[in-house]
């Protein structure tokens, strides 16, 4: 259902598919790379941090999908704080928001170079990033090199997230 909802959101942001006008100068590997890049900051500005996973590396036509769950579990009264989370580190690095979801649990961003992001929160407290890259110039594409942080389901089915954080976790209500 998550990947549903993922791939519904893509026509948010126009996505890079619709579009043959390549970057000049890039490559796939070389989109792939700095989408994980992206990704790996963006992990890394998550205080407390989350256990992750990669879940899919998708190549298209002329662009790169890449995508990671989150196994922490993220409550319900912790959603909206996650999300402010990365709009904050993301509009520090100069990405402009596209649009958020109606119900608050989607955000989507573009990067001044044209990589497009993607924040969601499945209704089982889920999260996953995702970054479709601009149309570049066609060239293999790695699996990322990136090590998740907990246990890797790349290769298996998703289970549902399965981490419980002090933080992310906990039905408390944050004080403002």
């Amino acid at each position: 259902m998550a990947l549903g909802l993922l791939l519904a959101g893509c026509g948010v942001t126009d996505s890079a598919s619709s579009s043959k006008e390549s970057q000049s100068g890039m490559n796939l590997q070389e989109a792939a790379d700095r989408a994980d890049q992206i990704l790996d900051e963006t992990f890394a500005a998550i205080k407390p941090p989350v256990q992750w996973t990669h879940r899919y590396s998708m190549p298209g036509d002329c662009y790169v999908d890449r995508d990671r769950a989150v196994m922490t579990i993220i409550s319900t009264e912790r959603r909206g704080s996650f999300l402010g989370v990365l709009e904050r580190h993301w509009k520090s690095k100069g990405y402009s928001l596209v649009a958020t979801g109606a119900n608050g649990l989607v955000a989507h961003f573009k990067t001044p170079d044209g990589f497009q992001l993607e924040a969601l929160i499945a209704p089982n407290g889920q999260a996953h990033l995702s970054i479709t890259t601009p149309c570049v110039e066609e060239s293999e594409v790695a699996q990322p090199t990136s090590k998740p942080n907990g246990p890797d389901y790349s290769k298996q089915e998703l289970p549902a997230p399965n981490v419980r954080s002090p933080f992310w976790s906990s039905d408390a209500p944050l004080k403002s």
